[in-house]
């Protein structure tokens, strides 16, 4: 027989501790019991929030990637649930990129990441995206420059700097996406980053760094010294 969240002691109780301690301090799973209200007739919310973490690794990256049918599969989460759960973790990903919008600078590479990750740490599909930035790097523009599939992404260098000419950019970034959560660089990622850089060099306008996230990860290619020796 499954013990109330109503008996445990007051402390334990996700929202009262949330109250008392700060957001912080709350776990994975007494996060999404908040948000699921209750559980089922055999586990609280809390157990019911760390069965549904455990199916996915406890990886908050893949719990984001489950559909409203895929939540409903669990025993006590309907549809009402569902969409609680997935429009809240959609929220938090929109405030990242939030942030660099407001700041309108790019500073680092984590910038970058946290600009792009709300559309791309989950996209099915490579999309390859380019920031246009003044001498002030900061943000006059973006563009989508490049689509492919689950594991390549095919780019017209052309595109990317015609849009660059228009803005009077300064400088640009690249940042791609990898489905298949590799953060492995392929052949081809060099070579694109390469030919786009030689093409920036020649217009005067800097390719600064080219970014691939996948999921809640990322590398820099200015970060680990790749861009200049390319």
């Amino acid at each position: 027989m499954k013990l109330s969240i109503k008996n445990w002691e007051e402390a334990d109780r996700p929202r009262e501790k949330l109250m008392e301690k700060g957001r912080a301090m709350l776990t994975d799973s007494e996060l999404l019991a908040i948000l699921m209200g209750s559980g089922n007739r055999e586990e609280t919310a809390v157990e019911l929030a760390k069965h549904i973490l455990s199916s996915v690794d406890n990886n908050l990256n893949s719990l984001y990637k489950l559909s409203v049918a895929d939540l409903m599969k669990f025993k006590g989460i309907g549809e009402a649930k569902s969409i609680t759960i997935i429009a809240a973790m959609e929220l938090g990903d929109r405030q990242k990129g939030a942030e660099v919008r407001k700041r309108n600078k790019i500073k680092s590479s984590k910038d970058v990441y946290d600009f792009f990750m709300p559309s791309l740490a989950h996209a099915p599909y490579e999309e390859l995206w380019c920031l246009y930035l003044n001498r002030k790097n900061e943000i006059i523009g973006k563009q989508q420059v490049g689509t492919g599939g689950v594991s390549g992404v095919a780019a017209d260098p052309k595109r990317i700097f015609i849009r660059a000419l228009e803005l009077i950019a300064s400088s640009i970034i690249l940042c791609h996406n990898h489905p298949s959560g590799s953060l492995d660089i392929s052949v081809e990622d060099k070579s694109l980053t390469k030919k786009v850089k030689g093409a920036g060099d020649f217009l005067d306008i800097k390719l600064l760094d080219h970014i691939i996230i996948a999921g809640n990860k990322y590398i820099s290619f200015a970060d680990d010294g790749i861009i200049n020796d390319l």
